[in-house]
Order: structure tokens, then sequence, then C-alpha cells
């Protein structure tokens, strides 16, 4: 991510033509930097781009058993002549790279070091690394018209161009990727058309298309089911697509921008993911800018599920593209000294990057500014923050110890989203904090916080930023403890029958398993009445019913008051004194 000319399609051109999926080179006269334009003409044989591939152990293995030099060793046994072909015994190193540059005037070279000299036959061991490297793909446009195609006028389009498909429209693109997807060859089509009975036999195969058409759709569109129906009329080609929940085809091109958007990604990226540009890295300039909110949260996910195959790069302005669970993704792309710079983590020097960051964390400028000046504890939801700034409420009214004036509840969206918001707070050098549940999700965070931040800070940056888990704060035997293990499993339980008409009691809750009272609900939800989960937000509300009748400490459910008392002290003390865990 970054601001517009910082660079990132400049990254993404450079990569991309260091191992291309098709020709690409770097062209000196746009290429070559401009502020050292008086050493263009000893431009041939500069460097450009470098990039340094890891082998995993079956890709070592691999290499070896395809470039290994032959080993001879001479048999002098009895005096025998000649000499026979022996195995010579090798361990293989556990760490191999192999690095690809790339130069002005040149095409890729490609070298490995790990292995001893003399071990690999050269030529053979860069055969393999081109071989097997991952090629380069980037996706620029996406968008498609959706209007009708003449296939015969597309074939002579693509027949002028030597049957070089990137030469084409990105729109001729997108239908000659359709039909390859649904396995219709041009030519083979176009000829049917001719007779009769060929197009008879073609309107199979575009029924057919159009159903795996439909079904590749629906593995990445989620927000509503639809039918796509691929229609020939002579050489005409047009696409419908038709929402199961209103039954009328509508051509695609009366569609939504954003509908089509999505459409001709999917098929591309279908296409780059299972067909032609399998196990490359896929290079992708903002993808979802058409999308709403919604749309852009199903592309993440979308991402995930495919990324199994693919490695995936992609550009980004839209804060609802930064995936929060994981803040180790993100690179920021900024310009120093009027070249690209780019910053693993997300902290950035400029204001312009960071605003995207910001937003996505649901903060403008201006608060980022006031909790500067604040002691900040992230938390891992609204609900938590309610919670506690309740029971703080009630408490300081009676006298008891609450949360400090001092320190401002942040609420993250869950645990996994916290390490983002911790590496922001200690990116920016805030006095801050979290806390976490004590169960697999807060642990898990809590790991990866240390991993990613803590662990690399110094020691006087690191009492500026404490991690509190909620269990041990709250001085609970449990071995897994969440807010709502902050009330008495009988408070919540009712909260929950209230919610769903039910009459479960603390007899039916069961006792191997997780000590949570959300968990040991769930379970119970689960196995007797039917529910897939736990709709925490519904029984959340009940809960509040419940906090607008408490008026001070002594109307609170039993052992609530000197469990929430212990969490302040505990997070006041930890604010007051350097931070330790």
């Amino acid at each position: 991510m970054g601001q517009n000319e910082a660079g990132k399609s400049n990254l993404f051109e450079a990569l991309y033509c260091l191992n291309p999926i098709d020709d690409a080179t770097y062209d000196l006269d746009e290429d070559w930097p401009v502020d050292k334009w008086d050493g263009r003409k000893e431009a041939k044989g500069k460097l450009v781009c470098q990039a340094n591939f890891t082998l995993s152990t079956d890709d070592i293995t691999a290499l070896f058993d395809e470039a290994a030099v032959a080993v001879e060793e001479s048999d002098d046994n009895e005096g025998g002549a000649g000499g026979a072909a022996a195995e010579k015994t090798f361990s293989l190193p556990s760490s191999v790279t192999v690095t690809l540059n790339r130069w002005y005037g040149y095409s890729t070279g490609f070298s490995i070091r790990g292995f001893t000299d003399g071990v690999l036959d050269d030529e053979k061991a860069k055969a393999w690394a081109k071989a097997n490297v991952p090629k380069f793909v980037y996706i620029r446009d996406y968008e498609m018209s959706g209007a009708q195609i003449e296939l015969d006028q597309l074939k002579q389009r693509l027949d002028n161009v030597g049957g070089q498909r990137h030469r084409l429209s990105h729109e001729d693109q997108t239908i000659l990727i359709i039909l390859d997807l649904a396995n219709i060859d041009l030519n083979d089509f176009l000829k049917k058309g001719q007779s009769s009975e060929g197009r008879t036999v073609r309107s199979f195969d575009k029924r057919s298309a159009s159903k795996y058409l439909t079904n590749q759709f629906a593995n990445l569109w989620r927000q509503k089911e639809v039918e796509f129906d691929i229609e020939i009329d002579g050489p005409t080609l047009n696409i419908f697509a038709e929402d199961k929940a209103v039954g009328m085809p509508v051509r695609l091109h009366r569609r939504s921008t954003g509908f089509r958007w999505y459409v001709s990604f999917a098929w591309k990226f279908t296409h780059a993911t299972g067909g032609d540009f399998k196990d490359c890295v896929l290079l992708l300039e903002e993808p979802g800018v058409h999308l709403h909110f919604t749309g852009q949260r199903d592309l993440l996910a979308v991402f995930d599920r495919l990324a199994e195959h693919n490695t995936i790069l992609y550009t980004t302005h839209l804060a609802s593209m930064v995936d929060l669970a994981h803040p180790e993704r993100v690179r920021i792309i900024e310009s120093r000294d009027n070249h690209v710079g780019v910053t693993q983590g997300i902290v950035s020097s400029q204001r312009e990057p960071m605003a995207v960051i910001e937003q996505s964390l649901g903060l403008t400028g201006d608060q980022s500014g006031i909790l500067s000046n604040r002691q900040v504890l992230i938390v891992e939801g609204g609900d938590d923050a309610v919670i506690l700034h309740k029971l703080s409420g009630l408490l300081k009214a009676a006298g008891k110890e609450g949360l400090s004036d001092r320190v401002y509840l942040w609420p993250a969206h869950g645990a996994s989203k916290t390490p983002m918001y911790a590496g922001f707070a200690i990116g920016q050098d805030w006095d801050a904090g979290v806390l976490l549940d004590t169960d697999e999700a807060g642990q898990k965070a809590k790991i990866k916080i240390d991993e990613l931040y803590v662990s690399k800070l110094a020691e006087e940056k690191q009492r500026r930023f404490r991690t509190i888990m909620l269990g041990k704060a709250s001085g609970s035997k449990k071995t897994d403890f969440a807010i709502e293990d902050l009330f008495p499993d009988k408070f919540y339980v009712d909260c929950v029958n209230a919610t769903y008409g039910l009459a479960i009691k603390l007899d039916d809750l069961p006792v191997d398993g997780s000590d949570m009272v959300t968990k040991k609900v769930e379970w119970v939800l689960k196995s007797r009445y039917g529910h897939t989960e736990l709709d925490k937000r519904r029984v959340m509300g009940e809960m509040w019913k419940q906090f607008d009748t408490w008026s001070t400490a002594t109307d609170l459910p039993k052992d609530t008051a000197s469990r929430a008392e212990k969490v302040f002290k505990t997070i006041n003390g930890a604010f007051a004194e350097p931070a330790s865990d």
C-alpha cells in the first residue's frame, strides 16, 4: 500500500519482467531513472532487479536428482582395467537458494547457492531452475464491458497478432479466458457453426460451458446465487447473468460495474490459479476498487482460499483491503529521495500511507493524535469495552478500584486482529498494552505480538507495551477465561435462555472441554437444540438489558465485583509501573 506515484506499479513491473509468464523486458527509454539520466548511455548490463528463492527439501532433492554430476571411481581390483560408475555418498545441503538477476539489455540469469562446487552440472542446474522457479503474472485490468463479441472477428484479431494473446485488448483476452475455462476451442467452435449438425453439437458445448462458468463463479462470489448463460447466434456471442432469486436473465453489459469487475476478475483468477498460471506469483493492481465493503472483505477470503497454490501480491488504497488478522503481510511503499522505499510492517514516517492504516483500524487523524497522548489498552472487541466500562463505573461509585482515567480502551475486531493494533501502537511509540482472553485465540495473538513486535524492541521500549491475560488478571483458576467469565456461569446461562427461549440448566453444561462458559453453552446449543453456533451478539443484547438494571455495585451478580476489581488493579498497576509479563 502507498499513495499514488509512490512506486507500487514500478515495483510490480520490475518483478514481472524478472521472470515473466510471457515476453516482457525492461524498456531503457521508459524505465531508466530520470534523475540519473546522464548515465543512460552506459545502462546496458546494469542490474535492475534481483530475487532470491529458498528451496524446500523436496526441491533440493529434485534439483540434485536432475543436475548432479555423474561420478566415476576407478576399480583397481586385481589390476582390472577400466572404471566402473559408482554412486558417491553425498549429504544434501539444508539450505539452497536460487537467485534471479536481470539487467538492462539481457535476459534473466539464474544462479544457485548452497551446493559444494562441482556437485551440480551448471547448465543442468540452471535449466532446472528456469523450469521450476515461479513465473510472475501481472494483472492490471480486470474490467470487461460484457458487450456482445463477434467470434470470427476475434479470431481475426488473434491471428493478426500471431496468436500472442497479451497483445490483444483486455476485453478480448477475457473472452478467450472464458472460452478456455469452458473448454471451447475458438477455431473448432466457429467450424461447428457452419453446419446444422455442428451447431447442434455446439449448443451442448455452450450449455456445459455455461454450467461450468456458473460453478466457478460461485466459488468466488458469495453474495448471491448467479447463473450464467453463453448464448451463440451464428458467430455472435452474448453472456447473460441471471439472479436465481429473480429468475430473469440480463445481458452482462447491463449489470453494475462492480459486478462486471468481479465476473472478469473471477474468471481471470480461476484461469490464473488453475490453468496457465498455476503456481505462479500473481501481481494484482488494485483488486476490489469497484466493489463495496462486503465485496472487498469477500475478496480477502477468496485470496486466502486460492493462495494455497499461488503467491499473491496486490496493491491497494482501500482500508477494507487491509487484512487486520495479518499485519505481517503488509508492506508500505513510500517515496524516499524520489525512489521507491519498502517498509515491512504497519508504521511509516509518511502521513499518506498511514492514513489507510489508521482508517482500517477505525481511527481518524484526530483520534490518532489524541491516543498518542493517552495510555491505550487494546481489548478484543467492543463488547469487552462496554462490559469493562460498566463494571468500572459501578465499582468507582462504591469507592472501589475501577479503570484508571488515564487508560483509554481501544476495541479491536477480535483476538486475531489485536496484533495489527498492537503493531500500530508500538510503531507509534504509544504507552500501550493489550488485554487478551485466556483461550486459544488469545494465546495465539500473544505469541504473534511477541514474535512480530515486542521481542524486537529495545528493553526501554518494551516497558511501554504490556500484554495482560484476562484469566490471570482476574485471579480465576479456570484454564480458559473470556470477558463473559467475569460473571458467574448462571448469569450467562440465564441470559442465553432469555435470548433463545430455552431452559438450559447449569447441570446441562459439559464437565470436559473448555472452562469458558460461552464454549460450554455453545456445546449444549449444538448437541441438544440443533443450533450451528452461539450468537454472542444476541446474548450480549440481553446482557445489556441486565446492565441497565444495575445502579450500584451491590446489584452485580455474585463474585463479579471482586473479579473485576482484580482486573482493574492489574491493568492500573501495569500502566503505573514499567511493563513486564
